[in-house]
């Protein structure tokens, strides 16, 4: 068992990995956002400009990649690799509750660092955070395990947020996607990324949840009209044509911001519809 520290509280929670047949790890389980209250900025911002990460070739952490894990009772299965790893949904932070905490690499949390706490991501891994509301986007090392409440997908450090114009708010709609690096042999002393580069910017976008996606539009059919007059707000059927053939996605919106986005996920879930996920237009 492990003591899991949150904002406001402490959680005790069961995290096991299991390798193959023959016995289990347990591993310390990382900060978990309390992302219902916002964590309150710091009194004193970060001592000199924060580059954001760059991207360089390390191995995989000798501690926190275990094949699968559980917290909270559901189970998360590591992937063997960040390639051509895309994601979108809601992205929350953590920090000074946090400072000095050990992340699940075994190296100490830093707030004012450019990193990022992942569910399944490998560790480490860098990524381009985009917030999808403002076009604001950074590069994280992710080499921490999380956020395990909610629907949320990843945790910024604080620095991170802050360029993301998302700390008086505590979340925002995000695409997280995987920057490709070489591999690299292994080296266990290579443990920490330096940080350089600039921050991009990518063009404002509508958002929506998406329901289901279906190659038989009867189904998309079937599904919008079920949903038809719930409370969700508008609901329509887009069709793409995809590797030469059609898909039809049944879509709600558009979502202006994490708190209508969150109401509309929980009421599909309460419905029945459990894989809704956030989409662009």
């Amino acid at each position: 068992m492990t003591v899991v520290r949150a904002p406001g509280a402490w959680l005790l929670v069961g995290l096991t990995a299991a390798f193959g047949l023959a016995g289990c790890l347990t591993t310390p389980a990382p900060p978990v956002s309390n992302n219902g209250i916002p964590p309150a900025p710091p009194a004193a911002a970060p001592p000199a400009p924060v580059p954001e990460a760059a991207p360089r070739s390390e191995p995989r952490s000798r501690k926190g990649n275990p094949p699968f894990y559980e917290v909270f009772g559901k189970r998360y299965y590591v992937l063997s690799s960040s390639a051509a790893y895309v994601e979108r949904g809601v992205a929350s932070w953590y920090g000074p509750g946090f400072h000095k905490v050990r992340t699940s690499t075994g190296e100490q949390y830093d707030m004012y660092g450019m990193t990022a706490a992942h569910k399944t991501l490998p560790l480490p891994a860098y990524v381009r955070v985009t917030n999808l509301q403002n076009g604001r986007s950074v590069v994280v090392r992710v080499n921490d395990r999380g956020p395990f409440v909610g629907n949320r997908i990843i945790d910024l450090s604080y620095t991170a947020a802050s360029r993301l114009d998302m700390l008086h708010k505590g979340t925002a709609m995000v695409e997280v996607r995987a920057l490709d690096v070489p591999a690299a042999a292994p080296n266990p002393g290579a443990e920490t990324g330096a940080p350089a580069g600039v921050p991009t910017a990518a063009a404002r976008t509508e958002l929506f949840v998406q329901a289901g996606a279906f190659a038989d539009p009867a189904n998309a059919e079937r599904l919008a009209a079920k949903l038809r007059g719930g409370g969700y707000g508008k609901i329509f059927i887009r069709d793409d044509l995809i590797a030469g053939r059609k898909m039809y996605r049944v879509r709600v919106g558009p979502v202006p911001d994490v708190p209508e986005f969150d109401r509309i996920v929980a009421a599909l879930e309460h419905a029945g519809v459990r894989d809704a996920h956030l989409a662009l237009d």
